[in-house]
């Protein structure tokens, strides 16, 4: 454990406190960071009130849209859970995803220039619904202590940011993919032996 997370745990339940606030107002500033001032003041607004911010992809981060029908058959749920968001919290090394359960989509936050060197990957994703999502974009982003599902909030954190500037590795990424198709390749499969 990090000496300055054992000093503090040493010190009490007030102090942890102020480690998860301090953490979190960081990894707001940092989503925050490649706005206009204008701009940012409205995103912390609509934080507030909705607990959502429409954010631009492409400058510190861009998003994979993965649908929840691959990311569900790779982790053997039926619907987004704890249990899922575990799942992708281990398989994405604790990269960040943010859970759209109405949609049914999950969004691994990448680097910015995914799109870009990873361009024939993600062509050949999008065929299956995968998109690599980047400049002239926009993203609703959770503000950072949604992390639980809410009705109050249409999306929220599956796997919340562990720092600032902590994205998704593109090849962790491509191999949940990559595994998704084939759970749901299996999946295909033993629904045409049952007779479905």
């Amino acid at each position: 454990m990090d000496a300055e997370i054992q000093a503090s745990v040493d010190r009490g339940p007030a102090e942890l406190v102020r480690l998860r606030v301090g953490h979190r107002l960081a990894v707001a500033d940092w989503l925050l960071s490649a706005l206009s001032e204008s701009s940012r003041r409205r995103a912390l607004e609509e934080w507030e009130r909705h607990g959502l911010a429409v954010l631009p992809l492409g400058t510190l981060f861009s998003a994979v849209r993965l649908p929840g029908s691959l990311v569900l058959a790779v982790c053997g749920e039926s619907m987004p859970s704890v249990e899922a968001d575990q799942f992708l919290d281990e398989a994405l090394d604790g990269g960040p995803v943010i859970c759209d359960p109405r949609g049914q989509r999950y969004y691994a936050l990448v680097p910015a220039s995914m799109p870009r060197t990873w361009h024939q990957a993600a062509e050949e994703w999008r065929t299956r619904e995968v998109d690599c999502l980047g400049r002239w974009v926009y993203l609703g982003v959770p503000r950072p202590d949604v992390d639980q599902p809410d009705a109050a909030s249409a999306s929220y954190w599956s796997v919340p940011l562990a720092s600032a500037a902590t994205l998704c590795r593109p090849l962790t990424v491509a191999r949940l993919i990559a595994a998704g198709w084939q759970a749901l390749g299996k999946a295909a499969d033993a629904g045409m032996e049952d007779g479905s």
